[in-house]
């Protein structure tokens, strides 16, 4: 059997990855490896895997401007050829899906599942895409004038930029860059720099595709801080959208930049997310629902649930067996199967862990399950078990986002009660309820309950799909990608009316005689 370091270097080899690789793509491979080097640690184990030379300053405008090239070429492919690339890319995607899912579990330290679930995205959405290739509609409308027509169509922008976080590492940037690309737009992709070999190596499998069907190389690659290539980006007068994942802290700069000069963005900032389980709830799918928001990815998820809000005619009994999935849940190494929580992505997420927590318990919280660094045989990663804390909701530490495995747990009374609580937060992305109740359903999901940009009924605040357009209010930043007409956002809108007739008749009647 093999060893596990020369599995590695199997799967490494299969990937093209090398133990220095470049970080810049722009229709080749940049060969300046000379630069600042950014090193990628699995979370697992703490080992190094390999590292990725950072953009210079020179790749950077040699980079944008091959976008702005590469559109000029792409933007005259007609959509659905545009989709049948995107076909092809799907089918690629599927072929080195356990390749890549193995490289998001070593550098996020997502389970194995969750890693070929993030590769699997990839491939809906580009199925999704092929689909959308045949579909970007316009609008006919009423004329007041005799012998007119007025139109509205949607035309591309050029080059979007994507700057992507490290929980979700390859996913979100399909969601933008498959998208855009059927649109008729190219992209420039800025990955987190906790997760930049799983960047490089999908640019590896997705540039091969388009070169083999002799299109342009719509699809580029940076790597940098946030700080420097993030920022530059953001003020880039050539990138026509910036979208962004990350940070409200982060996503409020981005935003700045962008609009100093008037530029669009997407962004998808942080959440805050609150099951409310009503005493109507069916209790089996209440607790596997919240514990799978709270739990998946170590609670790394912009969508992880991070406050649960209790009828108080079922909250002991809930909590008890809550507290119970706790004390048993299985915290390790994520290649193993079993594992249902793996590692935080480093140690300075460990800390903010524990500083959470300690918070918490000043501000009066009560600590009822976990909460500690979890110690793993054979392995020197970054491993806490999930804690469970009874809060009340006015605690300030409740009402941040801590990107940790932290369920805080409170108690209401009446329906109105547990809306109030949840909309309490800045945050406002994902959300759900758990009732058999049709009325508090209808509720939940009317005006009057949930501010969030996504309401689940009967099912946990993660794991959406790519179907609908995601993304969220308030702090979360408003933006939305991935399905639905999410599309619109990477084209720009415009009114077209054609005079077909021989006079000249204006709007609201107004007369010009010359």
């Amino acid at each position: 059997m093999a060893s596990p370091d020369r599995k590695r270097e199997e799967l490494f080899a299969r990937l093209s990855l090398e133990e220095i690789n470049s970080g810049t793509f722009y229709g080749r491979w940049s060969k300046q490896k000379t630069n600042a080097l950014i090193k990628s640690y699995s979370p697992i184990d703490g080992s190094l895997l390999a590292s990725v030379s950072s953009t210079s300053p020179v790749d950077y405008d040699k980079l944008v401007s091959h976008s702005e090239k590469s559109y000029k070429e792409w933007v005259e492919i007609p959509p659905p050829k545009r989709g049948s690339v995107m076909l092809k890319i799907g089918q690629a995607l599927r072929n080195a899906k356990e390749d890549l899912g193995m490289l998001v579990t070593l550098e996020a330290g997502k389970t194995i599942s969750e890693g070929k679930g993030e590769i699997q995205e990839m491939i809906d959405i580009a199925d999704f895409s092929v689909g959308l290739s045949r579909q970007l509609e316009g609008l006919v409308l009423a004329s007041e004038r005799p012998w007119h027509r007025m139109m509205e169509q949607y035309v591309p922008l050029g080059p979007i930029g994507i700057i992507s976080s490290f929980n979700f590492p390859s996913s979100v940037w399909s969601w933008n860059a498959f998208i855009a690309a059927v649109c008729g737009d190219t992209s420039i992709w800025k990955p987190s720099s906790k997760t930049p070999l799983a960047a490089v190596a999908i640019m590896n499998v997705v540039s091969s595709v388009l070169e083999e069907e002799g299109v342009p190389q719509i699809f580029s690659l940076m790597t940098g801080s946030g700080e420097e290539i993030g920022s530059k980006m953001a003020s880039d007068r050539r990138i026509k959208l910036i979208s962004f994942t990350g940070s409200v802290q982060s996503g409020k700069k981005v935003s700045l930049l962008v609009s100093e000069r008037l530029g669009k963005s997407i962004l998808e900032l942080g959440g805050n997310n609150a099951a409310v389980v009503s005493d109507h709830a069916d209790m089996e799918i209440a607790l596997k629902g919240v514990a799978f928001g709270a739990l998946a990815t170590a609670g790394q998820r912009c969508t992880s649930t991070r406050r649960v809000i209790v009828s108080d005619k079922i909250y002991d009994t809930f909590v008890k067996k809550m507290e119970k999935i706790y004390s048993e849940v299985s915290v390790g190494d994520p290649r193993k199967s079993g594992t249902l929580v793996g590692p935080l992505i480093d140690e300075s997420a460990v800390r903010k862990f524990e500083a959470a927590i300690s918070e918490a318990q000043k501000e009066g919280g009560r600590l009822l399950a976990g909460g500690t660094r979890a110690k793993i045989k054979g392995l020197d990663g970054y491993y806490v078990k999930p804690a469970l804390i009874e809060a009340r909701p006015d605690m300030e530490i409740c009402k941040t986002e801590t990107f940790a495995p932290i369920l805080y747990v409170f108690k209401y009374h009446t329906l109105e009660d547990a809306v109030q609580i949840h909309n309490s937060v800045p945050q406002g992305l994902s959300s759900s309820i758990f009732t058999k109740d049709l009325l508090e359903s209808e509720y939940f999901i009317s005006h009057r309950g949930s501010d969030c940009g996504i309401v689940n009924v009967n099912t946990g605040t993660a794991g959406a799909e790519i179907g609908g357009a995601f993304g969220g209010e308030k702090d979360t930043g408003g933006g939305r990608e991935s399905g639905s007409d999410a599309w619109k956002n990477y084209m720009r809108r415009q009114t077209i009316t054609i005079n077909y007739g021989k006079e000249l008749p204006l709007a609201q009647g107004v007369e010009f005689k010359i």
